[in-house]
């Protein structure tokens, strides 16, 4: 079995094996790892699916294109401020290709199907268009949004390590119970399990996991 340091990728040593264009097992386990966080900001963002999809295909071109001269250099910065930086200009580019419709039309990505109308507010208003919903690209505390996906991002890909490396049985019962919020004793009921071990399921699991988040988010700092 793999140890916990193996399953967690060095973001800046992942970034110099990128230098490497036909390398793909490293360009893919880039886009597996952070397509979500990117993708999520960027419709937290006030950006469309369709969007936000651009958003994540124009950053990775854009890492491809800064590999050949790109010097990875921990002490210019932390990992997850540059992929915030290179992510903002992104959504910025989005959001300045977008153009003026008119009212009577859905923006850009939320086509009204033929033969249907646009479907009204609660208070009986035309949807606001997706332009008028979305933030001064300029001014809007993008770095807030990115913190909290980021957080979430951490956590994920936390929980996918633990679980390869925690005890099935603990896990399961630490799922049950803390993600999906079952209470302790329906776990128990469930698993044919005394009561005591899923509460020591939940100490166990859960100090593992908070010692994986912060090991990974001192990699992204």
């Amino acid at each position: 079995m793999e140890s916990s340091d193996e399953l967690i990728p060095t973001r800046w040593s992942l970034l110099s094996r990128l230098k490497d264009a036909a390398d793909a097992d490293s360009w893919q386990e880039f886009f597996d790892t952070y397509w979500r966080l990117i993708y999520g900001v960027a419709v937290k963002s006030g950006l469309t699916d369709v969007e936000a999809q651009e958003v994540v295909q124009e950053v990775v071109i854009g890492v491809a294109r800064k590999m050949p001269e790109f010097r990875c250099d921990p002490s210019a910065g932390s990992f997850k401020g540059w992929l915030l930086r290179v992510t903002r200009r992104r959504i910025v580019d989005q959001v300045r290709k977008r153009q003026p419709w008119s009212p009577t039309q859905p923006p850009r990505g939320a086509e009204t199907p033929a033969g249907t109308a646009p479907r009204p507010e609660a208070n009986g208003t035309a949807r606001t268009s997706t332009i008028e919903r979305v933030p001064d690209p300029e001014g809007y505390d993008l770095e807030s949004v990115w913190d909290g996906e980021w957080k979430q991002h951490l956590l994920d890909r936390a929980l996918a390590s633990v679980k390869q490396t925690a005890d099935p049985e603990q896990f399961q019962m630490f799922d049950l119970h803390v993600r999906l919020g079952l209470p302790a004793r329906e776990v128990a009921r469930k698993l044919d399990v005394s009561l005591p071990r899923v509460y020591f399921a939940k100490y166990k699991i859960g100090a593992l996991l908070k010692r994986q988040v912060e090991r990974l988010d001192r990699q992204g700092n």
